[in-house]
């Protein structure tokens, strides 16, 4: 849906890369909600919560562009050229992203586009899902004794394969943050099972942040069988690591290992 303003006075043109986080409003930065509240146009993505439109203003024009897994509304393409369109006749573009712009958000190629027509352009970080989500179900990326690092890693490559990196990563004893791969996740089980990895821990967590949010928790063993019993679908994200066994729901898990163990 497109909410319009009426053109008057031309301004200066330019854009704002946003961050708008995870997808709790309230996620968004301070210096976000600013630049929304001086925009002359807003895009903004798929998974970004409608309710920071309300900070833009009044007469701002709001443009949803699409942009998640299955919904590709706008091509990269259209949306590049709308963001220098809307900068040339209206003035200052917010270009608002879900997470992080520049985390699988291809924040600098739209960047690099507002150059080619010397449009000046910033960006402002915002918490990515791949740090964030996990963090806000008590599920530390990194540990003292579990994790010294961490991979976030796309599921998907854009020739619809699973990433080459994933089995790089299944070979290393950080936490793997895959996003983009829920519709994979077997396949990606696979690859870690094969590393001996089967009692690995797992966190599937959908729509995180959101009042949609599911968490599911497992091992590689079990998290895609756990997955399609909690009707697991996109967006979600993959957490493999042993930093997982310090959500409250690995607990059962857990003593069910060390009962197996004892036998």
């Amino acid at each position: 849906m497109i909410q319009t303003q009426t053109k008057t006075t031309v301004k200066e043109p330019r854009v704002t890369l946003v961050g708008a986080g995870p997808g709790d409003a309230e996620l968004i930065t301070i210096k976000g909600i600013k630049a929304l509240q001086t925009a002359d146009v807003v895009l903004y993505d798929a998974l970004v919560n409608e309710e920071l439109l309300e900070f833009a203003p009044e007469h701002a024009t709001k443009v949803y562009v699409g942009k998640r897994s299955g919904d590709h509304s706008f091509s990269q393409e259209n949306i590049n050229k709308l963001m220098i369109d809307y900068a040339l006749n209206y003035g200052h573009v917010v270009r608002l992203k879900g997470g992080d712009p520049f985390v699988f958000g291809r924040g600098y190629e739209e960047l690099d586009h507002a150059a080619d027509y010397s449009i000046p352009a910033q960006v402002i970080p915002g918490i990515s899902s791949s740090i964030g989500v996990p963090g806000l179900q008590g599920i530390p990326v990194t540990h003292r004794g579990l994790s010294e690092s961490f991979w976030v890693v796309t599921g998907t490559t854009s020739d619809g394969k699973v990433s080459a990196d994933l089995y790089a990563a299944a070979k290393t004893n950080a936490t793997v943050v895959v996003l983009m791969g829920i519709h994979k996740l077997a396949q990606i089980a696979e690859i870690f099972k094969a590393e001996g990895k089967h009692r690995l821990p797992v966190a599937v967590i959908q729509s995180g942040t959101t009042d949609n949010e599911k968490v599911v928790v497992g091992t590689v063993n079990t998290i895609v069988e756990a997955a399609e019993d909690n009707g697991i679908t996109s967006p979600a994200l993959i957490v493999f690591g042993e930093v997982v066994s310090l959500h409250p729901k690995f607990q059962p898990i857990r003593e069910f290992y060390d009962i197996v163990a004892q036998e």
